[in-house]
Formats: C-alpha cells, sequence, structure tokens
C-alpha cells in the first residue's frame, strides 16, 4: 500500500514583464482517491466478520446513531481501531465577557484524533509521488519508503476542554519590500509559524487557490501584492501593499 501524491508545476511568481517567463515551482498535492460507498463499506465488513450484511448494516446504523448522540452532548466517542471522534468549534477572541456571543463562532468542527497504532502506520506507509509538468505531461515518478511525521489535531493548541473553547484567528501575514523603487524591488511575506500562505500581484483578494509563496520574489514594474495565511482550514485577512516604481505614475506608497 501507497501514498499516492501528485507533483503539479505551477507558476508562483507573476511580472507585468511580457518577456518575463515567471518563476515555476513543483507544489506537491494528495491524489484524491473515489469514494467508497456505504453500501461497499458494509458488504467488505460483512465478509471479514462472516456475519450477514444485514446485521452489519443493523450494527452500523446503530453505532452511527450513538456517536452522534454522544458526540453532540459533548463526549470523545471512541471509533474501534481507528480513534476518537468528537464536536469542537473555531471562534473569534474578544476581551470583554459583555462581547462573548454566538455570533463570535466562525465554524462548528468535526475533530478526529487517530489512535498511535494509525498513525505509526501512516507514517510507514511509502509514498508514490507522479510529476506533472506545466503542460500537464507526466515528467517523472518517485517512490520513498522515508518515515514522516503525521500531524495531531489535538496537539494544533486551537482547541482545549470537553467541547472546545473560543480559538484564536489566524493572523494576516506581512509584506516587506522597498516602495517606491529604482529597477526591482524583493517582496517577501512572513506569516505566523504553520500557516501557508497565498498572494497575488494584482490587487486581487487572494484565495486558496491562488500562488503559493515559498521565497521571496521580485517585480519590476508597479504592482499591489495582497496575500493572506491558511492554517488548520482558517484563512486571514487579507494583508495589502503597494509597490511603486519611482518612474511610473500610477499606484501609492503603503
Amino acid at each position: 500500500m501507497a501514498l499516492k501524491v501528485k507533483a503539479v508545476e505551477r507558476k508562483i511568481k507573476f511580472t507585468k514583464d511580457e518577456n518575463d517567463p515567471g518563476v515555476y515551482r513543483y507544489v506537491m498535492q494528495p491524489e484524491l482517491y473515489i469514494a467508497l460507498s456505504q453500501a461497499k463499506v458494509i458488504r467488505e465488513a460483512a465478509l471479514r466478520s462472516g456475519v450477514s450484511q444485514g446485521v452489519m448494516k443493523a450494527c452500523w446504523d446503530a453505532a452511527g446513531e450513538v456517536i452522534k448522540a454522544w458526540a453532540t452532548e459533548g463526549h470523545s466517542v471512541a471509533l474501534p481501531g481507528l480513534g476518537s471522534m468528537r464536536f469542537g468549534l473555531r471562534a473569534k477572541s474578544v476581551e470583554k465577557v459583555e462581547d462573548v456571543k454566538s455570533s463570535l463562532i466562525t465554524s462548528r468542527r468535526i475533530i478526529f484524533t487517530p489512535t498511535q497504532d494509525l498513525k505509526d502506520e501512516l507514517a510507514d506507509t511509502a509514498i508514490q509521488i507522479t510529476c506533472y509538468d506545466r503542460n500537464g505531461d507526466i515528467v517523472k515518478r518517485v517512490t520513498s519508503a522515508d518515515a514522516g511525521t503525521v500531524e495531531d489535531p489535538e496537539g494544533d493548541g486551537q482547541e482545549s476542554g470537553d467541547g472546545g473553547s473560543l480559538s484564536q484567528t489566524v493572523s494576516a501575514p506581512q509584506i516587506s519590500g522597498t516602495t517606491p523603487f529604482a529597477e526591482t524591488t524583493s517582496v517577501s511575506i512572513q506569516a505566523e509559524q504553520g500557516a501557508e500562505i497565498r498572494y497575488t500581484t494584482d490587487g486581487s483578494t487572494p484565495t486558496a487557490e491562488s500562488s503559493l509563496y515559498s521565497e521571496a520574489f521580485t517585480l519590476s514594474n508597479t504592482a499591489t501584492v495582497k496575500a493572506i495565511a491558511i492554517k488548520n482550514g482558517q484563512s486571514s485577512e487579507a494583508a495589502s501593499k503597494t509597490f511603486t516604481k519611482s518612474d511610473d505614475d500610477t499606484g501609492e506608497n503603503d
């Protein structure tokens, strides 16, 4: 068994210079398998256990109802052989108790915490990487059996307690660089530890699909850089900075 990953060559540096090809990097992401239906899982479980599909489905449905009922009461519910599940939330923090209200909650979460055995198996699983160039052609395949680190959702420092607590929002990243500039300027972006950065250079608001920041990049024309930080599925407010070329009449300094 192996985890399938794809590395796709994507453009991460954009400029307004038509003669500048920009900068490309190979960005990795997991290959998604097809979703297995409940019926298929029940059939396989019935085959492995030796019980009828009808009995297995009845047990499956009953277990699901028990898990939902207990989890919504604030319990961390065991999932046999897998780990545990509980409900939690993300919310904005406030200084004054009179400002605490339900509208501060930004999302309700389902949190799965794997067992150590499951984490060990995942860490020991080989990785198969298929590399695609910017034209979509396969240019390389890599297989690695190196052990990896498995992220533990219970250790992200965002929540505590049985039912979850108010968590901090993700801080907006910081954009640095010289403006105004003469010929070119180097732009760097920093975010809190563990967050990825997505950015644009055309003044549009970045999303999770925008260019992934990996290293400082160079601008040779006036541009407005905007960036967001994404951590544990939560996005920050967008940071913005305009870089103005000294001989360009457009743009403004931030």
